[in-house]
């Protein structure tokens, strides 16, 4: 067994140069991939992804647990579309609902559901006994990880 990642890296440094990023960048891709494939099969269970889990962790953060759609997509900073179909999916297992904004009735915000709160506290105990599927890392590490991240993040302006 080897690790296609580090062979690419070797031929990279070979014939383009300094592999370092392209090692990175490949990594991290490809973890992404595995976590995002075993955070679902871990929330399969609750009938839920992990792009659904985040809009139940959202809306229940919220001091209203309620948010408009459009700042659920600016928060979670995905497209509009894939909000709308999150909350479709939601609403439809009765995670969520549907309620017009009471201060501006142009407004549809999400609102979660006693049943939504329920799954998602049960789905949270099991990411949480999962170390969030991270159960390898060692806790130093996550955080020098996470904060390079954050580097990166903040110099792509993801945040302020």
């Amino acid at each position: 067994p080897f690790d296609p990642i580090d062979r690419a890296a070797t031929l990279w440094a070979e014939r383009v140069g300094d592999a370092t990023a392209m090692r990175v960048v490949t990594s991290v891709m490809r973890v992404q991939q595995l976590l995002l494939t075993r955070i679902d099969a871990l929330l399969k269970p609750f009938g839920l992804t992990f792009s659904r889990y985040e809009v139940l962790a959202l809306l229940d953060f919220s001091r209203a647990g309620a948010l408009p759609l459009s700042r659920i997509g600016r928060r979670l900073q995905v497209h509009p579309t894939s909000v709308t179909n999150s909350i479709d999916r939601l609403e439809a297992a009765g995670f969520v609902r549907r309620v017009t904004d009471q201060h501006d009735r142009r407004r549809v915000n999400a609102e979660l559901t006693a049943q939504g709160r329920a799954v998602l506290s049960e789905a949270t105990d099991a990411l949480q006994g999962a170390h969030f599927c991270l159960d390898g890392l060692r806790p130093q590490t996550a955080e020098q990880l996470w904060q390079g991240l954050s580097d990166i993040r903040a110099q792509a302006g993801d945040f302020r």
